[in-house]
């Protein structure tokens, strides 16, 4: 007899709930939001040696932390402000993690400047269309892309901190520059559907 469940990408730990609905919600879906952009770059900067679950299952902290991730707020942060965070235990209390997520929201207005929003300079790394991969089993997905290399380089260039090109694909990943969804996974198929 078939499963009724639906098939998901095989990274997925399908006993988090949480995790299961991030997957199912968000994971890969193309985001031009400004505000949700920073959201990803500062948390996918957190993750850096750490899992990914780690991170999203603090999320609601980091939102508390960071002023809801407004880039202008977080921008401001004082010295003081990355003391008392160092003191917060709903987020990663790494110094330079912190430092790193008021620096580049400073860089990130200076892009959103230059460019009218951080999503159209973002988004000139994949030629404004999402990149489908076809992948399938876990040893298939890579760490990196020559996109997320050049768009780590450039974010370098541009002094932004904790953002390797492993940081970069990730974020490509989950704003749905690249579409990394699984051959057989259910989301892949409603991305297809949604394209025809």
């Amino acid at each position: 007899m078939a499963s009724s469940r639906p098939c998901r990408c095989p990274w997925l730990d399908t006993s988090k709930a949480d995790y299961v609905q991030y997957h199912d919600e968000e994971w890969g879906v193309p985001v031009y939001d400004d505000d949700k952009l920073f959201e990803y770059l500062t948390l996918e900067s957190a993750q850096a040696g750490l899992s990914w679950y780690s991170i999203l299952k603090r999320r609601q902290g980091y939102r508390e932390a960071f002023a809801n991730f407004n880039v202008r707020a977080v921008a401001k942060f004082t010295g003081q402000d990355i003391n008392d965070l160092m003191q917060n235990d709903k987020i990663i209390r790494n110094r330079r993690k912190i430092e790193a997520a008021v620096n580049n929201a400073q860089k990130f207005i200076e892009i959103q400047k230059e460019f009218g929003s951080f999503s159209n300079y973002m988004w000139r790394f994949v030629d404004n269309q999402p990149i489908i991969s076809h992948f399938k089993e876990l040893s298939d997905y890579p760490a990196t892309s020559p996109e997320s290399d050049a768009f780590s380089k450039d974010l370098k260039k541009r002094g932004f901190k904790f953002i390797g090109s492993t940081i970069c694909y990730a974020h490509m990943q989950a704003c749905g520059m690249v579409n990394d969804h699984s051959i057989d996974c259910f989301k892949r198929k409603q991305f297809d559907e949604n394209k025809s």
